[in-house]
Formats: structure tokens, C-alpha cells, sequence
């Protein structure tokens, strides 16, 4: 009885009959999966409480700080807690920290000084880490300072190119980094264990070279975190994983303990450090948030498999395709075509709690070298842990789809999007 009340409910939605029913087809072949991610879900949970009662958590930490925030107890408390559950010396968890293009560009810019090298060995970072590095020019990026940026490409099959790695390491190679996401590319979002057999090879050619992970949209979807297998500094968004949707702004960067101590003098001053900063009373938001993300992140990765498994039926490309293992909550579908990719954000559009009535059109977007298309009606602004999904207007016309606060929010996201898609490319679902 239940499941023909929730399949008039989608119906009132305006969700297609033969969109759902293809759903359920679908959703019935992934159970034991979804067993699989609701186990780490858990194993995660408790991670976050343990360290939240380690920490002596309590309500007089979540009290507001204003000015400089001196002796901001739920602050150092919060960190305090990022650092054990990602397993790090230290971390600098701050609301100062706009996003995680500016958590990245703290990191870099305070571990490195002119005539140093930045290195990737996983190919071109994302887009708007181009502008910080320098690869496109822009005032106040990482080349304006003499320091240089050199990369390696992987291989086709998406494996690392260690001989050439190995050759490209030199003396100015001061620090490595490695997005575990795809970003906008359609190679594979790099696991845990890949990410650790990647640093400890460059640090058997140079021991003391900084490996950093950019870690955005990864954390929580493995039991692990790149910090725990050899990685100096992982560096994200509060608006993405770890702020579990109510985190309302923010970055984190976990790590080696000198290694924070120097991207806290770059977010505030010299002699400041981690001092200042006061939290004008979210750091409740983000402490609940971080509780929550375990299984928010669970819940956007289901509707990740979900979507490959729907588009992937329907003959489109897929990465991750529908059984591939998951290490981040991103799920990239080709169309070959930009009507497709634009259908497909106005159905994810259509499905938000906010801007519903929104229509999404592509446009010159800053930091990036082509329109973007943007389906983003979240509480939060931006927030990709929310239902989301954005794409290049260009080759290969893929989409990225990510995120959902629930499980049941996500599937719905994905009807949505396949009652425009189907519309849009004349295609026969069942």
C-alpha cells in the first residue's frame, strides 16, 4: 500500500509513469550494494562520536566569539576533532576560509617560497585551481611569486605513470599535489589505497617532499582518509562532505603540525596564526554538521550509483560506471551533446527544495574558460553536498552530478533529470 502512495506522490511531482517505474527497476538491483555503503556509513559514525567524546565535546563550546576570537574554546575543541577523525596532528577548521579553492590556495602558498615547484602527477588540476598556480594567468597566482608548476598526465587507462614521475621529481620539487576527485575530467576519482601507494613511491625518490590531497567530495565515502596512508596535508570544503549541509561556509586543512602552523600565519598574519578568529556563533552548525556527514555523504552516494546505474541503461557513458567502486560522491554522464547536459540541470533543478520554479542556462562563470551550466537549489549557497549538478559547455559535454542531503532527495533529483533528458533526446526509457 505504501509504495503506490509514494508512487502517486512522485506523480504529483510531475515525475513520468514510466520514469518511475523504470526507477524501481533499478533501485531493486542495488540493494546489496546500498547494504554495503550503509556499513561504512556506520563505521564512520562512530569515528566522529568517538572523536567528538575524546574531545569532551560539550554545549558551552558552540557559545559565539566575536573580534579577534581570542580563547574561542569551541574553535580549538573543533579542531581538536577534525584532527582525530582524520587521523592528523593538527587541523585549521575555520569559517575564514571561503571555499575549497581557498583552503587549497592556503596550503599551497604557505608551503611554498620562490624558486620552489609545485608538481602534479595526476594530471591538470581542477579549473579553478588554474588561476592559483598560474597555468592561466591571473593576478596574485603562484607563478607572480617564482614558483613553477610542472605535471604528469596519467595513462590511458587512468594508472599513474610512475617512470615518468620518477623523471620529473627534482631538487624544486617542494610539493606534490594530488586531487583524489575527477573534477572535470573523466578519468577515474582516485581511492585511499591508490593515493597511498602513489606517495609512498614519490617518497622513496624524495623523503622530505610535502604531499598534499585535495580531498573535496571524497571524505567519508571510504573508512579511511588520505592523511592515514602517507599524506602530509588534506585540504576541503565545508560546503562540501564534511559539513554534513549545515555548515553554512568554510574549509578545513588537516595535517602535520608545523606543516598547520604554517597555513594558519597565511589565513590570518604573521605572529597571529591560529589565535584569531572568531566564530560568531556557527560553530555548532558546523560541529552538528560534521556529526551528520557520515550519512549524508552515504545517502549522495547511493544517488550517485543510482544515476549510473539509470543513465547506464540508457546506453550513455558513465564514470564511475554502474559497479565500479566508489571513492567520492561524484557521478559523470556523458551526452556528446550540449542539449543533453542542459536538460539534464533542469531536471536537477526542478527537484530542489529552493528555486524549484529556477530555470539553469549556461553562462561565462568566473574562474572558469567556458560557460557553465549550474543546477544548485540548496540552503546553503554552493553547497555541493546538496543536490547538484554543473558541467563545462564543451567536449565531451559531460555532466557532473552530486550530492543530496537524503538518499530520497538524490533518486528524486534523478527522475527529474531523466523526465528532461528523456524529453529533450526523443528517448524511449522502457
Amino acid at each position: 500500500m505504501i509504495n503506490q502512495e509514494i508512487k502517486k506522490q512522485y506523480e504529483t511531482l510531475g515525475i513520468k509513469k514510466e520514469v518511475i517505474e523504470f526507477a524501481e527497476q533499478v533501485e531493486e538491483s542495488l540493494q546489496e550494494r546500498f547494504k554495503e555503503i550503509d556499513q561504512v556509513c556506520e563505521y564512520n559514525q562512530l569515528k566522529v562520536i568517538k572523536a567528538m567524546q575524546k574531545n569532551k565535546l560539550s554545549e558551552a563550546h558552540f557559545a559565539a566569539t566575536t573580534g579577534y576570537g581570542y580563547n574561542d574554546l569551541g574553535r580549538e575543541v573543533l579542531e581538536k576533532i577534525y584532527a582525530d577523525v582524520f587521523g592528523t596532528e593538527d587541523a585549521l577548521v575555520r569559517p575564514q576560509i571561503t571555499c575549497g579553492t581557498h583552503a587549497l590556495n592556503v596550503a599551497l602558498s604557505s608551503c611554498l617560497r620562490p624558486g620552489d615547484e609545485l608538481f602534479s602527477p595526476v594530471g591538470k588540476p581542477y579549473d579553478t585551481l588554474e588561476e592559483v598556480i598560474g597555468i592561466r594567468p591571473s593576478i596574485g597566482s603562484l607563478a607572480e611569486y617564482n614558483i613553477s608548476y610542472a605535471q604528469v598526465d596519467l595513462l590511458p587507462d587512468g594508472e599513474f605513470d610512475y617512470e615518468k614521475i620518477k623523471e620529473a621529481i627534482n631538487e624544486r620539487t617542494k610539493l606534490i599535489t594530488i586531487q583524489r576527485s575527477k573534477g572535470y575530467a573523466t578519468r577515474p576519482t582516485l581511492s585511499v589505497k591508490k593515493i597511498g601507494e602513489l606517495i609512498s613511491f614519490v617518497k622513496s625518490i624524495k623523503p622530505d617532499v610535502i604531499c598534499m590531497v585535495d580531498n573535496c567530495y571524497g571524505e567519508f565515502v571510504e573508512i579511511m582518509e588520505p592523511s592515514q596512508v602517507g599524506a602530509d596535508l588534506v585540504v576541503g570544503s565545508l560546503i562540501k562532505n564534511p559539513g554534513g549541509g549545515l555548515a553554512p561556509i568554510g574549509g578545513y586543512i588537516c595535517g602535520r603540525k608545523d606543516l598547520i602552523e604554517q597555513a594558519a600565519y597565511r589565513l590570518t598574519s604573521p605572529g597571529l596564526g591560529k589565535e584569531v578568529g572568531a566564530t560568531l556563533g556557527i560553530t555548532g552548525q558546523l560541529t552538528q554538521g560534521l556529526f551528520l556527514a557520515p550519512q549524508v555523504v552515504s545517502g549522495a552516494l547511493k544517488g550517485a550509483i543510482f544515476a549510473a546505474n539509470c543513465y547506464e541503461r540508457l546506453g550513455f557513458s558513465v564514470i564511475p560506471n554502474g559497479s565500479e567502486s566508489r571513492h567520492d560522491i561524484i557521478q559523470a554522464v556523458e551526452f556528446g551533446n550540449k542539449e543533453g547536459v542542459i536538460a539534464f540541470c533542469k531536471g536537477i533543478q526542478a527537484a530542489a527544495p529552493v528555486d524549484s520554479f529556477v530555470v539553469p542556462e549556461p553562462w561565462a562563470m568566473p574562474g572558469y574558460d567556458s560557460d557553465v551550466i549550474m543546477a544548485a537549489g540548496a540552503f546553503v549557497s554552493g553547497s555541493s553536498i546538496e543536490l547538484s549538478a554543473d558541467a563545462p559547455i564543451k567536449p565531451p559535454y559531460a555532466v557532473y552530478f552530486q550530492g543530496g542531503l537524503t538518499y530520497p532527495h538524490a533518486k528524486l533529483g534523478i527522475m527529474s533529470s531523466l523526465n528532461y533528458v528523456v524529453d529533450a533526446l526523443k528517448l524511449s526509457i522502457l
